[in-house]
């Protein structure tokens, strides 16, 4: 048990659990409280005639299902670098996923997604998201909120290697691409979760809200 509780520590310092483990469960709420209430809301069936005029490239199911990996690394990554940083960036990533969950519940959206005849590998995988994911919470992009903020919260970070930044930004870029071309969001979701990304970010900053974790840890350890 002590072994495993220094291994737990080693990977994630004690200050960093109740903020990581808030930005996983929030996620999960924003995900799938609108799903719960989809077949009971009317929704707004959107398109745009480039989406429309892109193809279906099977290939990106891979990296949108990637991008889970991507948001686990840059979590962790963001909550190991320090106290300040993984208080401010988390409380921000917190204001993000909220002000989503109002717009998919004010605003609920879908799409008409072309079957899918399984060939291969990618084409396996890609039915599998269509499978386990119906096309509702479409703007913003959560997916593409969430890579995009793994990025931001990669830069000017100390503890990673220099290319770290670089890195996130290269798949972040990818995880857009493969929201489209799997014909799993339209391009406007895109600007949205960049937007919504940024917008937590700046009210985090303005509102001070990391301070509540830092209070948070404070009354747990008196």
């Amino acid at each position: 048990m002590k072994k495993s509780r220094q291994y737990l520590t080693r990977l994630l310092p004690a200050y960093a659990w109740l903020p990581a483990l808030s930005v996983i469960g929030m996620n999960f709420l924003v995900y799938y409280i609108p799903k719960l209430l989809e077949t009971h809301r009317s929704l707004h069936l959107v398109s745009t005639a480039l989406d429309d005029a892109l193809p279906r490239v099977p290939f990106f199911a891979v990296i949108y299902v990637l991008a889970y990996a991507q948001w686990a690394v840059g979590l962790l990554a963001i909550c190991r670098e320090s106290r300040a940083h993984c208080f401010r960036v988390t409380s921000g990533v917190l204001i993000s996923e909220a002000l989503v969950l109002l717009v998919f519940l004010v605003y609920p959206t879908t799409l008409r997604r072309p079957p899918v005849e399984v060939r291969d590998l990618p084409t396996a995988v890609l039915d599998w998201v269509y499978r386990s994911d119906t096309p509702t919470n479409l703007f913003p992009s959560l997916h593409c909120m969430q890579s995009w903020l793994c990025f931001r919260g990669a830069v000017g970070m100390r503890r990673t290697p220099r290319w770290y930044p670089w890195a996130q930004l290269i798949f972040a870029l990818l995880v857009f691409a493969s929201v489209i071309l799997t014909k799993q969001h339209i391009w406007p979701d895109i600007l949205g979760g960049i937007a919504f990304g940024e917008l937590g970010q700046l009210l985090g900053r303005r509102i001070r809200a990391e301070r509540l974790f830092g209070r948070l840890e404070a009354t747990s350890k008196e």
